[in-house]
């Protein structure tokens, strides 16, 4: 379960501060699916971050499981994001000179995964995602789509507890869209 309290997060753009997040107040039941709607520079990004614990808050706290995240030091913070959290970004942040089936087992490795069930894995989360014949492709080889795709494939390859995906399927064709909410669905 997550709870935010009074969750903020200001930038500033010259001497003036810009309020991504004010004051949050929010709690995320353990097996909710939760949509964060909400207009373009709405903070919707800056929120999935900061439950992802990739950018600190100015303010406030980030609970989860009854743990504050930004207390964990950066060795704990970074396992915690490697373990539990599946990342879904817009920008799909793909190594270049991985192919496609190198970048989903790059999150195993980390975990210290065999070479071997890495690569089932991966193999096997790219053959769900319809990308089995491109598993040999480097990111620039790949469509957007194929991009995306590849992307939601590395978040799911540790099965996170918690998937935090932003516009998972803003660069997909509307059948595939429909296709990827439902593997998220079966994974809620």
């Amino acid at each position: 379960m997550f709870i935010l309290d009074k969750l903020t997060k200001i930038y500033h753009h010259r001497s003036e501060p810009v309020y991504a997040l004010d004051g949050i107040r929010l709690t995320i039941p353990d097996g909710s699916f939760t949509a964060v709607t909400g207009g373009s520079g709405s903070g919707k990004t800056t929120l999935l971050l900061a439950l992802g614990g990739l950018i600190r808050p100015t303010g406030g706290t980030v609970l989860f499981r009854d743990a504050d995240l930004f207390s964990f030091s950066t060795g704990r913070l970074a396992e915690y994001r490697n373990r539990t959290i599946g990342f879904v970004l817009q920008t799909f942040n793909l190594v270049p000179y991985l192919t496609a089936l190198e970048n989903v087992m790059v999150p195993m490795l980390l975990n210290g995964a065999a070479v071997s069930e890495r690569r089932a894995r991966a193999a096997a989360l790219l053959r769900q995602l319809d990308l089995e014949r491109r598993t040999d492709f480097l990111p620039r080889e790949l469509s957007i789509g194929q991009q995306q795709r590849v992307a939601i494939a590395r978040a799911l390859a540790n099965n996170p507890e918690v998937i935090l995906a932003d516009e998972p399927t803003g660069n997909l064709d509307p059948s595939l869209s429909v296709e990827i909410l439902d593997i998220l669905a079966r994974l809620h």
